[in-house]
């Protein structure tokens, strides 16, 4: 008799601690992940300046999951799910196929949202993923070595800029690093320019830095920053964005701020595939793409359907939505299980999903940093070492948990940084795939053709690699 399938896309907080919870159940779990690796989102940015590697924020899926037997692990991107046949569509690396599930959990995380200027994105990468991350490293890296060559003191100072936009956690924890490095990691590493003479500027639309971590933090945050040396524009709009510079509109009118070296943290918005989920169920999205869900975390009218973290939206006891912060993943994920296991065992649904905020924090520097837990306020270093703590229990595997530390203790108590390797690959990568397209199935070029033609045999047709297709789960 065929278990109970389980399909979870997204091996994010929510899959994976879903996937976990279900390790004794009698279900059979297929993954569906664009990437092989779990990734650790909120230290993204120590990546890109250069205090970890990305190994350590990123542990293998299957070396997490190597002692559950019931999981399946498939590396390829879903494409959409046909919700009367329960199957879904899944783009691998050259190799399209399907899976089919009995119970569906969509957890796919987020992308980053530009706010409909997407060709922003082709010169502010956003902090979502382990490219972004390394693309920025080169970026940062490699704007003090070029601004070092600089004989123009225009050019020099242009290298030398460097715009974040956003003040939320990711964009302070950002710009603080950058900050940390120009006047206290680099000094006296350089010939010819002064690190400390660099410009960090951050930017916002709205009216204050943390702005969700409520008055006296976000004074906080803001009066570090400064202490940090960090340029501080707040109800200031980014009306576009080139590869030499970005424009704002603030209350002192249009400005450019002319800069090789931009970040992107503001909005996010829940990817392509959460809309296909709630079309293809007849259920409602939120403007930023989020479906509704039901207060158990399933789709409407489909309950085989649950959306987790970024992907749902459910509003909170104080009648807003749920933040998409990592612990509302987890909590659903484990909550999704706790009913499919009730489910199969034919005993009452549990009681509807509520989320325990555990609080919010973000780190400004070294020792320094915000915390709000319950009706606490926090900040400075005993925010700081409450930082620490949190983020090492919640890294997946002792070797990543003992590597960070390490790093940590190199970055913060001395001044070196242990990752500030960078290439050109990683800098130019990303616009080079877009040029270049799907390198899996590329349509060879109309001038490759021809040359091809030339000079094979005349039965020689130059024709694109068929894409295999397979099913799986049946």
């Amino acid at each position: 008799m065929q278990r109970h399938r389980v399909a979870v896309i997204g091996a994010g907080f929510g899959g994976l601690f879903a996937i976990r919870a279900l390790r004794k159940a009698p279900v059979d779990i297929t993954l569906i992940n664009g990437t092989a690796y779990h990734l650790f989102q909120p230290l993204l940015y120590q990546v890109a300046t250069g205090v970890l590697s990305e190994g350590e924020i990123a542990p293998p899926i299957r070396e997490v999951l190597k002692r559950q037997d019931n999981v399946d692990v498939k590396l390829g991107w879903a494409q959409r799910v046909d919700t009367d046949q329960k199957v879904v569509y899944v783009s691998g690396p050259g190799i399209d196929y399907t899976v089919e599930y009995d119970t569906l959990i969509v957890a796919a995380g987020a992308s980053q949202s530009y706010f409909g200027n997407d060709h922003f994105n082709d010169y502010a990468p956003g902090m979502k993923s382990i490219d972004d991350a390394l693309e920025l490293r080169a970026k940062i890296f490699g704007a003090f070595e070029i601004a070092d060559l600089q004989t123009d003191p225009e050019a020099q100072e242009r290298w030398l800029t460097f715009v974040v936009v956003g003040a939320g956690p990711t964009g302070v924890e950002m710009a603080g690093q950058i900050a940390e490095l120009a006047h206290r990691n680099l000094p006296g590493q350089y010939k010819h320019i002064d690190p400390r003479k660099a410009r960090i500027i951050l930017v916002d639309a709205v009216g204050a830095v943390l702005n969700t971590f409520g008055d006296h933090l976000s004074t906080r945050a803001l009066r570090q920053l400064h202490l940090m040396g960090v340029e501080v524009e707040l109800n200031t709009k980014v009306v576009d964005v080139d590869a030499t510079g970005i424009e704002v509109e603030s209350e002192r009118g249009h400005e450019r701020i002319p800069s090789m070296t931009k970040v992107w943290a503001a909005g996010v918005q829940a990817p392509a595939l959460a809309r296909q989920v709630a079309e293809a169920a007849g259920a409602e999205t939120d403007r930023a793409g989020r479906i509704m869900v039901n207060p158990d975390l399933t789709v409407p009218g489909h309950p085989e359907i649950f959306a987790l973290g970024d992907m749902m939206n459910l509003a909170g006891a104080d009648g807003r939505p749920l933040p998409g912060v990592a612990q509302v993943a987890i909590q659903g994920g484990n909550y999704a299980a706790k009913v499919i296991e009730k489910r199969l065992r034919r005993k009452p649904a549990p009681e509807p999903f509520k989320y325990f905020d555990k609080g919010s924090m973000a780190t400004i520097s070294r020792f320094s940093a915000v915390a709000s837990v319950g009706k606490f306020r926090l900040s400075g270093f005993f925010a700081w070492l409450m930082w620490l703590a949190v983020h090492v229990f919640y890294l997946v595997g002792f070797k990543n948990r003992f590597t960070t530390v390490l790093h940590w203790a190199v970055s913060f108590l001395g001044r070196g940084r242990s990752e500030r390797v960078a290439t050109e690959q990683q800098a130019f990568a990303r616009r080079a795939m877009k040029d270049y397209g799907d390198p899996y199935q590329r349509v060879r070029a109309p001038e490759e053709t021809e040359a091809l033609r030339a000079t094979a045999p005349a039965e020689t047709e130059a024709a694109p690699a068929p894409v295999e297709k397979a099913t799986v789960g049946k």
